[in-house]
């Protein structure tokens, strides 16, 4: 069954905390390399049949209007993986 996989991350100008909280973590560490880091999600819809045009559309619009908050987050992908 393919899978139409959504990625959904904070707007770039906001503050991440969590992300904020795990660079911290690997600075104390001792792990370096890392400039930054940034938390998302990602959601993962299973497809019952073929993805066609009218499906990532569909998945599309439940992304920015369901999964994500449009006011603090940005839809940044979605890939179909079969």
């Amino acid at each position: 069954m393919p899978t139409i996989v959504v990625d959904v991350m904070p707007k770039a100008e906001l503050l991440d905390p969590q992300g904020k909280a795990v660079a911290g973590a690997l600075n104390r560490l001792g792990i370096d390399g890392f400039a930054g880091v940034r938390i998302g999600k990602r959601f993962e819809l299973t497809v019952e049949g073929e993805v066609d045009d009218a499906l990532l559309e569909t998945a599309q619009r439940i992304a920015d209007e369901i999964l994500s908050n449009s006011v603090i987050e940005d839809v940044v992908g979605i890939e179909v993986i079969e």
